[in-house]
């Protein structure tokens, strides 16, 4: 008889906490996870309570996140050294069950390649900072495009001159989204004081410096409201961006995506690498289609990614996991 890892309450909210440690759109946190004792499964559930009904309409980018917190899960499962089979939106009759995934499944293999990437979960932190010139090795380029393979997503480095085609359409984007007042409030109110006891949103001290100079892509999660003191930096002239895609469209592709997504960056965050995110032009559809790379003119872009060597960004408040776990005899 096989012998399975300890799997009690306690280990259980263990493998939760690794998995909200995830990026998710202004860092609304928007999962909720069931577990059965019974069938020693773990649910992952679309929070729709923290949806952005503006800026995400489609929940796109909802799935996105917790796409990337059931990567964690299974990358924390792997580590505890449990065998899983992960099933992707299970019930047709429950949009918001996104996944579930079953622990220690004889003969179904551990995945050692997940495993190893754990140690980098509580490192990733997104970075809004200055990254430097220096290049990524074509070796670690090579590692990242297959990690996102690996989970059935695709990335592509961008390069002259649909790079700069892409940063004028974030430009544009992070301009349109400024003078847009429901926009701009829907933003506002996943920001605060780095002061502030939030479990959720984006501190001040994770908003970063005001750009003074460079073509990397930024964000001002300030908006409208200046952060007094905030400092100015220059930014990279020639920033690494990396645009991740699918073939289809649908939610079973945006959790795909978000998986490819996470491992992407853990595998960075393993190699020392600093990552952010440009997501203002897919928030906006017609922008969104012109992201894709004319030279191959298929796939959907679901995300816009930064790399460089850099400064990591600081932790970002997370949401106790009584909160966000139940468990179920």
């Amino acid at each position: 008889m096989l012998s399975h890892p300890t799997l009690d309450d306690t280990a259980v909210a263990s493998l939760v906490a690794d998995a909200t440690t995830a990026p998710s759109m202004h860092n609304a946190q928007p999962w909720r996870f069931a577990y059965s004792r019974a069938t020693r499964t773990l649910h992952l559930f679309a929070d729709l309570d923290r949806a952005m009904p503006l800026a995400d309409p489609t929940t796109r980018a909802l799935h996105l996140g917790c796409g990337a917190a059931l990567l964690n899960l299974r990358a924390a499962a792997a580590h505890a050294g449990h065998h899983t089979v992960t099933t992707l939106l299970p019930d047709p009759h429950t949009p918001t069950l996104l996944a579930s995934v079953r622990l220690d499944v004889p003969p179904e293999p551990l995945e050692t390649g997940l495993a190893e990437l754990s140690d980098a979960i509580p490192d990733r932190h997104t970075s809004r900072r200055p990254f430097s010139e220096r290049q990524i090795p074509n070796t670690l380029r090579i590692a990242l495009v297959a990690a996102a393979a690996s989970e059935g997503a695709r990335l592509a480095f961008l390069t002259t001159p649909h790079r700069e085609t892409v940063l004028d359409l974030l430009l544009h984007a992070e301009d349109y989204n400024r003078m847009d007042d429901g926009r701009a409030a829907e933003q506002r109110t996943w920001t605060h004081d780095t002061s502030a006891t939030a479990t959720e949103g984006i501190p001040e001290n994770a908003f970063g410096p005001l750009k003074r100079r460079g073509a990397a892509p930024t964000r001002d999660f300030a908006g409208r409201h200046p952060v007094p003191g905030r400092t100015y930096a220059d930014f990279e002239e020639q920033p690494q961006l990396a645009s991740l895609s699918t073939s289809h469209d649908g939610p079973i592709d945006w959790l795909r995506a978000g998986q490819a997504l996470e491992r992407i960056l853990l595998l960075a965050t393993r190699h020392g690498l600093a990552s952010s995110f440009a997501t203002q032009a897919l928030e906006w559809p017609d922008l969104r289609w012109l992201l894709r790379d004319p030279l191959v003119g298929t796939g959907h872009v679901q995300m816009i990614l930064r790399l460089g060597y850099g400064p990591h960004g600081p932790s970002t408040p997370r949401r106790p996991v009584d909160e966000v776990l139940t468990i179920t005899p």
